[in-house]
């Protein structure tokens, strides 16, 4: 069984999240959220998009968090191959962006990895 890759791009104090390059937003909504580690941010948002949306043909979740100094900038989306409901979709994604559960343990598990992220 082979694991699904994903690329990690740094840039400007920036890291970007995709399947597959380069890395596109077909749809996006955007946070802020308090430090901490970008990659495990990334990836947590990343698997909660895919869960909201992986009903979606032709979904590929991207995220790129970047360090503003006052906190990290998040915009959660992706790339779609194919006709969407644009509207309902980033509807979906700022919902769950916006969901305080899903942010505290975004959060916790940033701040856990806080120490391993460059």
């Amino acid at each position: 069984m082979s694991r699904t890759r994903w690329h990690i791009l740094r840039q400007d104090g920036a890291l970007t999240l995709a399947r597959q390059l380069p890395a596109r937003f077909d749809l996006k909504a955007e946070t802020l959220l308090p430090g901490g580690s970008k990659t495990a941010i990334a990836h947590q948002v990343r698997q909660d998009v895919w869960r909201a949306l992986q009903h979606m043909r032709g979904f590929s979740p991207v995220v790129r968090v970047e360090d503003t100094g006052a906190g990290l900038h998040v915009t959660a989306g992706g790339r779609v191959e194919g006709a969407f409901g644009r509207a309902a979709a980033e509807e979906a994604v700022a919902t769950l962006l916006a969901s305080p559960a899903h942010r505290a343990r975004w959060v916790r598990h940033a701040r856990r990895g806080e120490r391993s992220d460059a």
